[in-house]
């Protein structure tokens, strides 16, 4: 009914940057609520940010101030722009609306 598709995953050094998106298809009417998580190795899956209603958002403590998330309705896309990165932010990065989940794009940042 829904599919999600993750891309704009990839290995970067510290202190670098990467933009990823998430584009929504089939049975939705609104991206309103994406959220992003990601999973490390070892880890359980952890909320990073999600949209809310016009142009609010959340994050977690660990990216605010370092990630934003951002929507193109037309597009009915959702991107997740992330500076500053560090190892800690290595992970397979998921997109989420309601109980719909995508295949994940992986993020190596090496020291």
């Amino acid at each position: 009914q829904v599919q999600l598709v993750e891309s704009g995953g990839g290995l970067v050094q510290a202190g670098g940057s990467l933009r990823l998106s998430c584009a929504a298809s089939g049975s939705i009417f609104s991206i309103n609520g994406m959220a992003w998580y990601r999973q490390a190795v070892g880890k359980q899956r952890e909320f990073v940010a999600r949209l809310g209603t016009g142009s609010g958002a959340s994050y977690a403590n660990s990216v605010k101030g370092r990630f934003a998330v951002f929507r193109d309705n037309a597009k009915n896309t959702v991107y997740l722009q992330m500076n500053s990165l560090n190892p800690e932010d290595t992970a397979v990065y998921y997109c989420n609306i309601m109980s719909f989940w995508g295949q994940g794009t992986q993020v190596t940042v090496s020291s």
